[in-house]
């Protein structure tokens, strides 16, 4: 089958060609309603394989949405998603899965209008089901916001009060989040209630409008929101401790790399060095040097160890440092608890050897029954994480290199079936 879908003649007609393209767009929203009746048939067996062993209700499932990720190759949060999804359109909305399955709503929408529905009760979610996707024709050449404004109405009409108190609950959401962007620029990007984050875009056109002075409008804009946010000339360095790991030869200019800014990521070498000349520069901060030793050849930072049985602050911030990213495989979120690898009751060393970065979804997930990790240096020195999920699936991490250093960290998939090995997929 796969085959087929990569053979590609481009001497046909064009009407050919588009028909092909829209052939295989029903069939990536077929297959997505084909993985979504596959994650509840796995929900389903796990949760019975472990009532049947006298696992407690409220601890079944757990680490489920975790493997389903894995499987995707996809970051936890969304294989949470994914799960969340799959129950919704499998036990309570047939006919949007039958919509999806035919391919005239693509995986996107069925999360639209599972999304819009969630806070009715299972009834009113049926009837909104019903409602909005039971004549598929009606769903075609419906956009994104036409069918998310369809299906608040129906939402709205059928339980207002649910609808009230979910924007009310939304207001407890509020955050700001930061991620990286291309060419070292970063996006921060704030959820607020509607009044708020409409009073705030009007004060930063405000300061536009005021006056430019040969930079854009939205140049403008950024640097009113860093000027107010931080209380100071948006080119002058911020008062706030910016972690950066670079390399000696990097740091004097003898080798062009990269540097490692925490929270953020990679940045070109000159980037670094001049992010340090600013700070030793301004009055205002200062630069201070701390000396992490790697292997020359592989990278790997040099391990500490602690008797302690929960990791003290350096050996946690020394972890934090070498995996820089949550460990599990297409996992990008940012590193909240330093943990074993193996137990500690199990008898697992408190040690950078057994120590991983994890966010705290994964770190739970490793809990559930049948997870096992494994941590331990390679062949080269570089720290390796292997991780084996109920189904026998094992996946591996290795911490990336210091700066300056060549090697680029891989994580790779061994695929097993009846206990055989069927392939090794690598990323």
């Amino acid at each position: 089958m796969f085959d087929n879908l990569l053979v590609i003649d481009a001497g046909v007609e064009e009407s050919v060609l588009v028909a092909r393209i829209a052939e295989l767009e029903r069939l990536k929203s077929a297959a997505a309603a084909g993985q979504a009746r596959l994650t509840v048939a796995l929900d389903s067996a796990r949760r019975a394989a472990e009532a049947a062993a006298g696992v407690p209700a409220s601890k079944r499932g757990r680490g489920v949405a975790a493997e389903v990720a894995l499987a995707r190759r996809d970051s936890p949060a969304r294989g949470g998603r994914h799960l969340g999804l799959a129950k919704a359109l499998v036990y309570e909305m047939p006919h949007t899965l039958a919509a999806l399955e035919l391919g005239v709503l693509s995986e996107w929408r069925a999360t639209i209008v599972v999304r819009e529905s969630a806070c009715l009760d299972v009834e009113d979610r049926r009837r909104l089901d019903v409602e909005l996707c039971s004549a598929p024709d009606t769903l075609e050449g419906v956009g994104d916001a036409a069918l998310a404004a369809a299906a608040k109405a129906i939402a709205y009409r059928l339980d207002p009060r649910a609808v009230v108190d979910r924007a009310a609950k939304a207001v407890t959401e509020r955050t700001v989040t930061i991620r990286p962007a291309p060419d070292t620029m970063t996006y921060l990007s704030a959820l607020l209630p509607v009044a708020q984050g409409v009073a705030v875009y009007a004060a930063l056109r405000r300061a536009a409008d005021a006056g430019v002075d040969g930079r854009s409008r939205g140049q403008v804009m950024a640097d009113a929101l860093v000027e107010r946010v931080t209380g100071r000339p948006a080119d002058k360095a911020v008062p706030v401790a910016v972690n950066m790991v670079i390399s000696d030869q990097a740091l004097l200019g003898a080798q062009q790399g990269v540097a490692v800014i925490a929270g953020y990521g990679t940045v070109p070498s000159a980037v670094a060095q001049k992010l340090l000349r600013d700070a030793v520069g301004d009055e205002g901060s200062w630069a201070s040097l701390r000396r992490l030793y790697a292997s020359a050849s592989t990278g790997a930072l040099v391990a500490m160890e602690s008797r302690g049985r929960l990791f003290p602050k350096g050996l946690a911030d020394f972890i934090a440092v070498r995996d820089r990213r949550c460990r599990t495989p297409y996992c990008d979120a940012l590193i909240r608890h330093t943990d074993h690898a193996t137990p500690h009751r199990r008898g697992g060393a408190t040690s950078a050897g057994n120590g991983q970065g994890l966010c705290e979804a994964c770190n739970y997930a490793k809990e559930a029954a049948g997870w096992r990790v494994i941590a331990g240096p390679d062949d080269t020195g570089r720290h390796t994480v292997e991780i084996i999920t109920p189904t026998g699936t094992h996946y591996h991490s290795v911490a990336p290199p210091m700066p300056g250093t060549p090697r680029m960290p891989t994580s790779t998939a061994e695929v097993y079936l009846n206990g055989e090995l069927l392939k090794i997929i690598a990323a």
